[in-house]
């Protein structure tokens, strides 16, 4: 049996709407085409992969193992198709993912001196999708931050650096040189907590169930516009503190909250010498710039 990958992408819709009515206008199709398109393939593989009733749509067993095999497949697929458009236009090309307030330019100088004839190109990425776009090929290698979800990828460390708070220029520890964990335990977090494991540890919102639900912020703009509003706080690397430096918020380093890993990452079945060549020069540009940092651990 071939897999249809158009129902394949019908039926993550669902999976993650759990309503057949958004699905389909995230979609931008009828309703009534999808529940067939689902129906198909359900008829396809033998198997029911939703539950109907008064509650709504749940997965079932067959589901949820489809969903989990589903989103690394259809990844896989874009990536396939985005390189060979890329791969007849004639010209080698390495696209460089990269997270906010890392600089990748002595990496990409070396590169470019040993491969002249590469057309180098950057993304940037940020926490929701540094490693999506390894999967759906729109970055060929990238500079993530950890931890991330390495299944698949090979992931080569680079560096350590501190992580810093960030608080409103009024705030009542701004005046500090640096805090406690501790001083932060009655602070609203901007972040996941699991983001911040040690914040999670002291926290009084987190010990009295008081926390409000925090939005998806997705940029480290949002982040800094809440905390000068005094709405929370959140902790970022140094490097990416010291590059959004603005008058109103201000960071201060954080005894006992434990520093950033930097790493390489790709997927690990790509065998491009493009990709083991960047590697090569990230390693000893990115790495290097940074020796008296003790080594990430694996």
């Amino acid at each position: 049996m071939d897999v249809d990958l158009r129902k394949l992408r019908y039926f993550v819709a669902v999976a993650e709407e759990l309503h057949f009515g958004r699905a389909a206008e995230r979609l931008h199709i009828a309703q009534p085409v999808l529940s067939r398109q689902i129906r198909s393939l359900e008829d396809d593989l033998g198997a029911e992969v939703f539950a109907r009733d008064r509650r709504g749509t749940l997965l079932t067993p067959a589901g949820k193992q489809l969903l989990e095999d589903a989103v690394p497949l259809l990844a896989s697929a874009e990536a396939l198709l985005r390189r060979v458009k890329t791969a007849a236009r004639g010209t080698p090309t390495l696209t460089i993912g990269f997270m906010p307030g890392i600089t990748v330019t002595p990496a990409t100088a070396v590169f470019t001196t040993r491969r002249p004839g590469v057309d180098v190109r950057l993304l940037r990425t940020s926490w929701d999708n540094q490693v999506e776009v390894l999967l759906d090929g729109r970055a060929d290698i990238g500079v993530v931050r950890l931890p991330i979800d390495q299944r698949g990828l090979q992931v080569r460390p680079l560096f350590r650096e501190p992580r810093v708070v960030m608080l409103p220029a009024g705030h009542r520890l701004a005046g500090r040189s640096s805090v406690t964990v501790g001083d932060l335990a009655p602070e609203h977090l901007l972040q996941d907590p699991d983001a911040v494991p040690e914040w999670r540890d002291v926290a009084l919102e987190m010990r009295e169930g008081r926390r409000p639900e925090v939005p998806a912020i997705h940029q480290v703009e949002e982040k800094l516009e809440l905390v000068a509003s005094g709405a929370g706080i959140c902790v970022l690397p140094l490097s990416t503190a010291t590059f959004y430096t603005r008058p109103d918020v201000i960071p201060l380093p954080v005894d006992g909250i434990g520093p950033n890993e930097v790493a390489l990452a790709w997927v690990a079945s790509r065998r491009s010498p493009l990709i083991h060549d960047f590697a090569e020069a990230a390693t000893q540009t990115l790495g290097e710039s940074r020796a008296g940092d003790p080594p990430p651990e694996r």
